[in-house]
């Protein structure tokens, strides 16, 4: 058995395009000693237009752009890469893999070539299956750093190694191989056929995505008893009080925990104040620990801070 680590770099990525110029891979055995590696370069057969992820400037790719005008298209290592990829000797691997399967898809299509068909793993995905963290994206220069792993990011083929290596140590600290990672944490992999890519999943992931419904399931609740009890009482509030003016908005989790809101805004409402949902238009924004966006904006907006836990000793009297 063979493992195939690969790694794609494009020279733009929109929607439905994506013009590759640099495929890399390495091959190993199921020691991860290395057989074969390789940077294969392709004529993108458009401009460079690298941006960041909100349209500003992204990625400086380390090649000289110029030059790739003189490699061949894609087309042309179709049938090489296509070969590597389906080796059914072969495991293939990569970082955030199916971005780049994506774009193995963008490109077949442009070229009106045949799909490729293969499944796949991803280091990224197991890395967080290790670490039982689905809510955030790992870059792989991060899990370079973290599990001391150095290469030059964005060249292509030593993203691939450096993909090689993170799953290496990874499968050591486990004490398995690929196939043990996957078994070990019930990954499935993904899946490219006939243009369509099927994603990786793992029994983490799903227990992960029910408690997070179940979460946002009990925030909706929650919100709506909060909300119904506001609008059935603001007309209620007391004319003259020591709080007229004063329009208070509190954090989403102060809002969910019911016993503690309520009590809030009966006090507020019985000493005039008026409560909103927008923070931007209170002048006075209640929040646990430091808050977060919402407090920001509040504050930005004019909004007085306070701390719930200054004031939690007199909610209990």
């Amino acid at each position: 058995m063979k493992f195939v680590f690969f790694d794609i770099e494009c020279a733009c990525v929109y929607k439905n395009v994506a013009k590759m110029c640099a495929f890399g891979y390495v091959v190993t055995d199921e020691h991860f000693n290395l057989l074969a590696r390789e940077e294969i370069l392709l004529n993108p057969r458009g401009k460079f237009h690298l941006t960041g992820r909100r349209g500003g400037e992204g990625l400086v790719l380390p090649y000289e752009y110029e030059d790739f005008k003189k490699y061949p298209l894609f087309s042309a290592e179709y049938p090489h890469i296509k070969a590597l990829l389906e080796d059914e000797e072969s495991v293939v691997c990569g970082h955030a893999t199916i971005n780049d399967v994506n774009y193995l898809n963008l490109e077949t299509k442009r070229y009106k070539l045949p799909s490729f068909r293969f499944r796949f793993y991803d280091t990224q995905f197991f890395y967080m299956n290790t670490e039982k963290d689905f809510a955030r994206q790992y870059g792989l220069q991060a899990m370079a750093e973290e599990l001391g792993v150095e290469f030059t990011p964005h060249r292509a083929v030593d993203d691939a190694y450096a993909t090689m290596r993170v799953c290496e140590v990874l499968c050591k600290r486990e004490n398995t191989d690929i196939l043990g990672l996957a078994e070990k944490y019930g990954v499935r992999a993904g899946r490219v056929a006939g243009y369509k890519i099927r994603p990786l999943t793992s029994v983490g992931l799903r227990e992960y995505l029910e408690e997070r419904e179940a979460a946002h399931e009990a925030h909706m609740k929650a919100h709506d008893e909060f909300y119904r009890y506001v609008n059935k009482h603001m007309h209620k509030r007391k004319s003259g009080g020591s709080l007229e003016g004063k329009i208070f908005c509190f954090s989403r989790d102060i809002e969910d925990d019911i016993p503690v809101s309520r009590k809030l805004v009966e006090a507020i409402f019985a000493s005039g104040g008026q409560y909103t949902s927008h923070p931007t238009e209170c002048n006075v924004y209640i929040a646990r620990g430091e808050g977060g966006v919402r407090c920001r904006n509040a504050i930005t907006a004019g909004a007085a801070f306070i701390p719930l836990e200054t004031i939690e000793a007199a909610l209990e009297g």
